[in-house]
């Protein structure tokens, strides 16, 4: 009998410490870097979807051009396949608020109207889709890091023409509703 009780005791303490392997349900995040509001939507235990509404921005320098920098309104949407979670959580790595590795699609809609009337970039939209690999990270006070490489194809409605663009996102924020 009291083997049985130590056996449960051991068996809930493992339980009640196990961190998830899968995608959260819902998570809202706040990002600082190029400010945003994001909202990732669990669809499967390993894949997500998400919707973000920021400010962004772009660098623009040649040798036969001026040095310029545009800050623009962006819709993102990605989706997301998380593929090392139990990888993590063998090794005793986080993987609460989907702490892990991921490739994924992302898409990309910049705004018409630059937010600063100081570029060259004027009245155009450009749409850039493409894949890319990245990963996040969310620290126990809900502190977020996430980074994004890949190669887009991009279309410029100005222009009416299309381009390859490296795919580059930096992320640093919060995690508003996180697990704890």
């Amino acid at each position: 009998m009291k083997n049985n009780v130590i056996f449960v005791f051991i068996i809930f303490t493992f339980l009640a410490n196990a961190q998830t392997t899968k995608v959260e349900k819902g998570q809202l995040k706040l990002n600082f870097l190029a400010p945003s509001i994001e909202y990732e939507a669990g669809l499967t235990d390993k894949t997500s979807i998400t919707f973000e509404v920021g400010t962004g921005f772009i660098f623009a320098a040649g040798s036969n051009r001026d040095t310029e920098i545009s800050f623009f309104p962006y819709f993102e949407s990605q989706y997301k396949y998380y593929y090392n979670f139990e990888k993590r959580a063998k090794k005793g790595k986080r993987t609460i608020n989907n702490s892990a590795n991921y490739i994924s699609f992302m898409a990309t809609l910049q705004s018409q109207k630059p937010l600063l009337k100081s570029s060259r970039y004027g009245d155009q939209a450009i749409i850039v889709v493409g894949p890319t690999w990245g990963f996040q990270r969310t620290y126990k006070k809900g502190f977020r890091l996430s980074l994004d490489l890949g190669l887009g194809y991009g279309y410029n409605t100005l222009r009416s023409n299309s381009f390859v663009s490296p795919l580059i996102d930096i992320e640093l924020g919060w995690v508003l509703n996180r697990k704890k």
